[in-house]
């Protein structure tokens, strides 16, 4: 636990030295994909666009469970380890991101690591996160992991975002 926690507060302080939205090429498919830590823009690249803008701009967000979990965002950070070779990644990350937006989340209170197909990312702790499947969004209070949306949410992104702040599952 010691660690984790080591680990979690000094992120800040390696990302800072970071170069953010590199490209590598993908083994399998040898097309271009994101790497590394990212910040959004990485999503104008015409390589990720495409399916970025699409996803991100038809997500329709419900606004009551959106007003309840707007009290519950003090102390608050999120780390999502996504994959833009995935398929669930390009579906859920834009719709989470949409989410945030809407509830006026602080973007230097979110961190985006973009990894490979084995779930590593050089450069980054995607490791020390123990990620099994992408994408993965970690929701922390007070620094302190309180839960994850693994690959699909359980029921909607929102729903299980305001469960996780509320009953930290």
């Amino acid at each position: 636990m010691k660690k984790f926690l080591i680990m979690i507060l000094s992120l800040p302080l390696f990302l800072c030295a970071q170069e953010k939205n590199k490209l590598a090429v993908d083994e399998k498919s040898g097309k271009q994909i994101a790497i590394g830590i990212c910040d959004r823009t990485v999503f104008a690249d015409t390589n990720f666009s495409w399916w970025y803008d699409s996803e991100y701009n038809n997500y329709e967000a419900a606004v009551q469970t959106l007003d309840s979990i707007k009290s519950k965002l003090e102390n608050v950070s999120i780390a999502i380890v996504m994959g833009t070779w995935c398929s669930d990644s390009r579906k859920q990350v834009p719709a989470f991101l949409r989410i945030l937006d809407e509830l006026k989340f602080e973007p230097d209170k979110l961190t985006l690591i973009c990894v490979d197909r084995k779930k590593e990312a050089e450069g980054t702790r995607a490791k020390d996160l123990d990620i099994k499947l992408v994408p993965t969004l970690i929701i922390y209070k007070d620094e302190h992991e309180i839960g994850r949306i693994v690959e699909t949410p359980r029921t909607t992104l929102e729903s299980d975002m305001k469960n996780i702040l509320y009953d930290g599952k």
